[in-house]
């Protein structure tokens, strides 16, 4: 019997425990364990995407209980690929840290990452709604004390309202599980699919303000407009490869939605009609818009970057809006994108603090290393603008195809060209100030000064990645057909609440829609 699917959520959840008690002493013992530990969760997230792709359902009962009564934990196209790029993501945002030396300026990073990578890949692989919400909090506890890792006044704060409004995304999770449970009796996802459809039109208003508070829960985590003010100072404020890792955090929201709004709440469902376009199209442009304005605005480089990761969520959020399978299409195809970009552009930001005074977009002297770095931010800008030929400029293709039948088509056309237009000048000002005016400045105690060019893992790091993107631009055509499969099995989940609900066993498989 083959259990790997609890692989990615249990290795980490046993490996973050060993390094607190027998290696926190030794940072190289924890580098090469936290590493190592990585490098299995790529492989076994690689098989399990492999077993997934011609559409099997994996099904693990944890206790050998039953669904809806047990734990569950279920792999399909989407949750595969989505710890796939988790997996991926986290190897080379390790090697970063381990290259620049941030694993070794706190106490018990290596151990609170492997934390961070449990709630992740949880969230990703739950078929219940309840553990989603545990998961979300393991991610909260693990991410704050990344967040804070290194310490300092100004990140302590940044983290404390990052905490706070969390916090208020959880209790108001807590209050819609209260609901859809007192409505249906469940929480299992498979079973509220099975159980939505049988709500009489007469009483459907207790399981519609559930479903809303559910939108709004997952809107927070997604860092949608105007649920989005935590973002820009906890991601500024974190450091580097922590905001790089925590650029799929905010697609762990954007998960959520197209899994509970296709499945147990889809668009044809009588109970919940209307609610999926009534206001989410218009807020996901409303971040678009903002995230440019935002970006154009910034005086300091890593709040401009984070203002570009409100805008790249945006644009996810438009495709999932449309809540078509040529929507959810081109919207997984620009998650794993944006994912990729802001984790580079994350990394390139602190290569290019190792040696400025300050973020403040201002005349400085030169960065250490500036013609590679220089490079390398140019490569990462292409990509988040959205320009040719790297993968933005055809994910927002795909986006703007989607969205070509929409109701509010002119608007989206309008507000994406124009942001997209908004961000090139934004980053274009900044790569000119940054690399192009650099000049002698008196020195001070605060400046590093003649810094040392950073270390050559950390290159590798930022080169992977971009590298990655290249990949995903070359093989666009094979990645979006994936994800045309996905979206047409996520608007026929069968299979996927078959395989949950009838299947006895610990575990078994099904097959998707083609």
């Amino acid at each position: 019997m083959m259990h790997w699917i609890i692989a990615p959520v249990m290795l980490p959840a046993l490996l973050a425990p060993f390094i607190v008690l027998a290696a926190r002493h030794h940072i190289g013992i924890q580098r090469v364990m936290s590493l190592a530990g990585v490098i299995a969760l790529i492989g076994i997230a690689a098989g399990l995407a492999v077993q997934a792709a011609d559409g099997t359902v994996t099904l693990y009962q944890t206790g050998d209980w039953a669904a809806p009564f047990g734990i569950v934990l279920v792999g399909d196209r989407l949750s595969t690929i989505m710890v796939l790029l988790t997996a991926v993501l986290a190897f080379f945002v390790l090697l970063y840290a381990i290259g620049s030396g941030w694993d070794d300026r706190g106490r018990h990073f290596h151990a609170l990452f492997q934390f961070q990578l449990m709630g992740i890949m949880g969230a990703f692989l739950t078929g219940d709604l309840f553990n989603l919400f545990v998961f979300f909090e393991v991610l909260l506890i693990a991410s704050y004390g990344l967040m804070i890792h290194g310490g300092g006044n100004t990140r302590l704060r940044a983290g404390v309202q990052y905490v706070l409004f969390n916090l208020l995304g959880s209790t108001l999770f807590l209050f819609a599980l209260g609901s859809i449970y007192a409505e249906t009796g469940t929480l299992n996802m498979a079973d509220l699919a099975q159980r939505a459809t049988l709500i009489g039109a007469d009483a459907t208003v207790g399981i519609r303000v559930a479903a809303v508070l559910l939108l709004l829960v997952f809107a927070i985590k997604a860092a949608v407009v105007p649920l989005h003010f935590w973002l820009p100072s906890s991601y500024a404020e974190a450091p580097g490869p922590v905001a790089a890792l925590f650029a799929i955090m905010t697609k762990v929201g954007a998960y959520a939605i197209i899994r509970v709004y296709t499945m147990i709440f889809p668009p044809q469902l009588e109970a919940t009609a209307g609610l999926h376009g009534t206001w989410l199209l218009p807020v996901a442009l409303v971040s678009v818009a903002l995230g440019a304005i935002g970006v154009l605005a910034a005086r300091k480089l890593d709040r401009m970057v984070t203002f570009s990761v409100i805008g790249s969520m945006g644009m996810v959020l438009v495709a999932i809006s449309l809540f078509t399978p040529q929507g959810i299409a081109a919207a997984l195809y620009y998650m794993v994108h944006s994912t990729l970009a802001a984790a580079t552009l994350f990394l390139i930001v602190d290569l290019v603090r190792h040696s400025r005074r300050d973020m403040v977009l201002g005349a400085q002297p030169p960065v250490a290393g500036t013609a590679l770095v220089a490079g390398l931010f140019f490569a990462g800008a292409i990509a988040m603008t959205g320009l040719p030929p790297l993968s933005g400029f055809l994910g927002k293709l795909l986006v703007l195809d989607a969205a070509y039948d929409s109701p509010l088509m002119v608007w989206t056309w309008a507000l994406i060209l124009g942001a997209s237009l908004v961000n090139v000048v934004g980053f274009g000002r900044a790569g000119s100030v940054v690399f192009w005016k650099a000049k002698a400045v008196p020195p001070s105690d605060d400046a590093p000064a003649d810094a040392a060019p950073p270390h050559p893992l950390a290159f590798v790091a930022v080169g992977g990645l971009l590298a990655l993107l290249v990949a995903h631009t070359v093989f666009a055509g094979a990645v979006h057909g994936y994800t045309t499969r996905v979206a047409a099995g996520l608007f026929a989940p069968s299979p996927y609440v078959d395989t949950v609900m009838d299947t006895p066993g610990k575990l078994s498989e099904s097959k998707e829609g083609e």
